[in-house]
């Protein structure tokens, strides 16, 4: 807790303007004078510009075609993205809609092991998550019939 006669550290000699402070005060300013000049432009008669000195100016159709233009390119922009998406989206008959490369789990010690021995299946997957060469493992997709076969099917014991 500091007291009322401790001394306060002495104010900056000088105000240094932080970079992205004054960018987007030019930014701002300047975006402001352009609308102005704009709407200076689209509204005012030909008159009162020329009185203002200014020899030469666009026509004034181009004061509605370019916001036109703007949008429509922007419309264009999300179709064109839409129809992408959609020509690359694999068909409902494709199996690269349901599986990817991903799908394929690594088997290291006994590529035949079945995916009814669950266990079995899950030890192996052990031994090739601790061997010495699996320094970055990858992802994979557990197989379908695995899950099903362990959340839906009770281990009948044996006696």
């Amino acid at each position: 807790m500091t007291s009322l006669d401790e001394p306060v550290a002495p104010a900056p000699s000088e105000y240094h303007f932080q970079t992205p402070e004054l960018h987007g005060l030019i930014a701002w300013t300047s975006s402001s004078f352009l609308f102005l000049v704009y709407i200076l432009w689209a509204l005012l008669p030909d008159e009162c510009i020329v009185g203002a000195g200014v020899e030469w100016y666009p026509n004034r159709e181009w004061s509605l075609l370019i916001p036109a233009w703007s949008m429509v390119m922007v419309l264009l922009t999300y179709f064109a993205y839409m129809a992408l998406t959609i020509h690359c989206t694999p068909a409902f008959h494709d199996i690269s809609a349901v599986t990817d490369s991903k799908a394929q789990f690594p088997f290291e010690d006994d590529p035949s092991l079945s995916i009814c021995d669950w266990k079995a299946f899950f030890s192996s997957y052990a031994l090739y998550t601790q061997s010495e060469k699996n320094t970055k493992l990858e992802l994979y997709d557990l197989p379908l019939e695995l899950i099903n076969r362990v959340l839906y099917t009770q281990d009948i014991p044996t006696s």
